[in-house]
């Protein structure tokens, strides 16, 4: 946001050091009016029992615990199943969270959404949950995204949102965020801003995680069905981090179960090569929040890339820089080839396509499973399904060869 505008900070919503609310004087209200309306959401059985139906009848939970047979036996070493949050409706774990801020902006009587995406999925499910509950969609995306994920841009279109391509920055999501805070301050009475991730001011970074919660509920009760044990570590991707919060959270108690966040490592160490927040950035405060940030010497926001558009950003959710700093969670990162490469494999072995997110994290299990014993079991959280990628995949691996 521009250095003209008044910053507040608040003492709420920290992890930590981590979190607070950092935004213009015009956002405060909206942000407490929000926090209200997510206090009273929560200890009102009426919100819970219609989510919780929606979440069941309409986005098909629970989603499966799915054993990687011929993968693990392929590795060697540590057992692999799959928390298959790519089965739900839209094809990634965004819909919970869309679902979840839909119904509290219809129960504020806001009947306009407005939301940012970078892959795209989080715009489709904000897209679907406003055809849904019949409310106006405005989605912003920066144009290089808008490119690479061209087929949820026809979803979202379709769905009946309008999408803003953003053309200024990086033209990724770090600009399509800016765009979306700049509406939501224009309109703020009218608008509800539907954030993505467990990013920006509080309380969004708490709230979205709370959403995606069931994704730990539902694996830690099925892991010890299915495998009998807790897993040795769950592994999940970390672009703002709502997926891997969501997988973590009922095992951070856990204190022998791992928590492994998996970063875009991109194309190189420079700066502007990745997007490994953990590895290259350093506290500082980005669109809301006090986290960690990829910046140069001088404080300036640094480019990032990934040929995943969905962790193609600079910052990471307050949250997880606090289980960073605390030891409680380890983070780490994948390559753009790695993650192409473990595409290919779980794609051959186990006839599963994932998103290029969420494939970080397959290449993460796939690089430490040889090195643990048949006793282990890594549980990986797909976030999300590969088909928006295929463009993409088709370009970097040559798919148009015969048995390519």
């Amino acid at each position: 946001m521009s250095g003209t505008l008044e910053i507040r900070r608040t003492i709420g919503g920290r992890f930590g050091a981590y979190g607070g609310r950092y935004v213009p004087e015009t956002l405060m209200a909206a942000l407490e009016e929000l926090e209200q309306a997510y206090a009273a959401a929560q200890s009102d059985p009426t919100f819970e029992s219609e989510l919780a139906g929606l979440l069941h009848h309409y986005a098909g939970r629970p989603t499966a615990l799915y054993f990687a047979k011929r993968l693990s036996e392929l590795l060697g070493g540590a057992q692999i199943y799959l928390k298959r949050e790519d089965l739900l409706h839209t094809g990634a774990h965004k819909i919970n969270n869309a679902l979840g801020q839909a119904l509290l902006a219809r129960r504020m009587g806001k009947q306009r959404i407005i939301a940012e995406t970078g892959a795209g999925q989080h715009g489709v499910a904000t897209a679907t949950a406003c055809a849904l509950f019949g409310l106006e969609c405005v989605v912003y995306m920066g144009e290089e995204d808008m490119a690479r994920q061209e087929l949820n841009v026809y979803r979202m279109r379709l769905l009946g949102a309008e999408v803003r391509g953003v053309n200024s920055g990086s033209r990724t999501l770090k600009d399509a965020i800016n765009e979306a805070m700049r509406d939501w301050v224009t309109n703020v009475r009218t608008t509800h801003y539907l954030l993505g991730s467990v990013l920006g001011a509080h309380p969004y970074p708490t709230m979205v995680r709370d959403f995606h919660r069931v994704i730990s509920r539902e694996a830690r009760a099925q892991i010890q069905e299915q495998a009998g044990r807790l897993p040795t570590a769950v592994i999940a991707c970390v672009g703002g981090g709502s997926n891997a919060i969501g997988a973590f959270y009922e095992f951070i108690p856990d204190a022998n179960v791992r928590l492994i966040g998996v970063e875009a490592g991109g194309r190189g160490t420079a700066l502007g090569e990745h997007a490994a927040r953990f590895a290259g950035g350093s506290p500082g405060v980005l669109q809301g929040t006090y986290s960690y940030v990829l910046q140069d010497d001088a404080g300036q926001v640094a480019l990032t890339h990934s040929v995943s558009a969905g962790l193609d950003y600079a910052s990471v959710g307050p949250e997880h820089a606090a289980l960073h700093d605390s030891g409680r969670a380890e983070y780490t990162s994948a390559t753009d080839q790695d993650a192409l490469d473990a595409t290919v494999q779980l794609a051959r072995t186990e006839g599963i396509l994932p998103a290029l997110e969420s494939a970080h994290a397959v290449a993460e299990a796939i690089r430490i499973a040889p090195s643990l014993n048949k006793k282990d079991v890594l549980l990986v959280n797909l976030s999300g399904r590969g088909d928006k990628d295929m463009g993409i995949l088709a370009r970097e691996l040559n798919l148009k060869g015969a048995g390519a």
